[in-house]
């Protein structure tokens, strides 16, 4: 007499098959730590393909309804509608206000519209949340120097050059300012 019963055989099956499917998810799964450790020692033409699945990590809030209206925001702020954009990423914050990337995208559509303060205080948001968001960093820059503060433009380039070293425009614009800012 074997000490499986038949139905211990279908467990045993569908737990192989469970693991079998599972670990090629669990090998693609990425550690963001990883990926900001490579970005320290990686080439400069390896850096923006790590800092896009970085960017991609973010983007994804866990929702299916809220990564729409954060797709639905950046496609009407790349259309040049900054109020649609507004509204959408807007409705994207209120429903998800942990998730940095709403306040990310915000502050840009904010930015573009002219409306300086509500985007600081979304980078601001969006930096409180992931304080390594290079991106947001960028934008606070830019709005910076847009505000004709260009020794804070400076500072808050180099530190994202601390995090992602090997970006082209943030080495430009470095290189821009640091005769600007003496």
């Amino acid at each position: 007499m074997s000490i499986f019963n038949p139905h211990h055989k279908h467990i045993v099956a569908a737990f192989a098959v469970t693991i079998m499917f599972s670990l090629p998810l669990a090998a693609q799964e990425v550690n963001i730590d990883d990926l900001f450790a490579e970005l320290q020692t990686v080439p400069a033409e390896e850096s923006d393909r790590i800092a896009s699945k970085i960017m991609t990590i973010w983007a994804d809030s866990g929702s299916a309804a809220m990564d729409l209206l954060l797709k639905r925001g950046e496609d009407a702020l790349a259309d040049g509608d900054t109020q649609a954009a507004i509204d959408h990423l807007s409705a994207l914050v209120d429903h998800a206000p942990d998730f940095a990337e709403g306040y990310n995208a915000r502050a840009a559509a904010y930015f573009e519209a002219g409306y300086f303060g509500p985007a600081l205080a979304d980078i601001r948001t969006a930096l409180s949340l992931n304080p390594r968001h290079f991106e947001a960093m960028t934008g606070l820059a830019v709005i910076q120097e847009a505000m004709d503060a260009p020794e804070k433009a400076l500072e808050t380039y180099r530190g994202v050059l601390d995090l992602i070293p090997n970006d082209q425009d943030v080495l430009d614009a470095v290189s821009r300012l640091e005769g600007v800012a003496l």
